[in-house]
């Protein structure tokens, strides 16, 4: 394969994955916008922290599509021949574990890099958005203290 190729296909898998991600916080940041006008007048911290613990696994969903995504990529250029393969080489990769057990192949080294730092920079701008959202918490917490 040719690093041209190889180039172009880890530059669309990555537009793909950053604008899903984006979509995904777009509608998490609109759900708990919802969650939030919707709250009791009793309980608030309980209603925050369910909001807090949907975020989390709207945040786990939105990472497994993304990881997903690039391991049905491997799966269909034939790059990894089982399913089982391609979710734990990208998974692995995607969270820059790198067990290395499994490696691509010579010629598709690049995209398992690619992957790599695209999904530090995933898992980063979701650890960004998670702390805004437990900030919004802190900030009930001082608002009931009086303070």
């Amino acid at each position: 394969m040719t690093l041209l190729l190889q180039l172009a296909i880890a530059t669309a898998i990555v537009i793909g994955t950053v604008a899903l991600h984006l979509l995904g916080l777009a509608m998490l940041l609109r759900l708990l916008r919802h969650h939030r006008t919707h709250a009791p007048e009793r309980g608030a911290l309980a209603h925050e922290l369910t909001g807090i613990v949907g975020a989390a696994f709207g945040l786990f969903i939105l990472h497994a599509f993304e990881i997903w995504s690039y391991a049905a990529l491997y799966l269909g250029i034939g790059v990894l021949r089982t399913l089982e393969e391609a979710l734990y080489f990208s998974t692995s990769t995607y969270a820059t574990i790198g067990y290395g057990d499994i490696v691509l192949p010579p010629d598709w080294r690049v995209l398992g890099a690619i992957e790599g730092i695209n999904g530090v920079i995933l898992l980063g701008w979701s650890t960004a958005f998670f702390v805004a959202v437990v900030g919004r918490l802190r900030l009930l917490e001082i608002e009931a203290q009086g303070g």
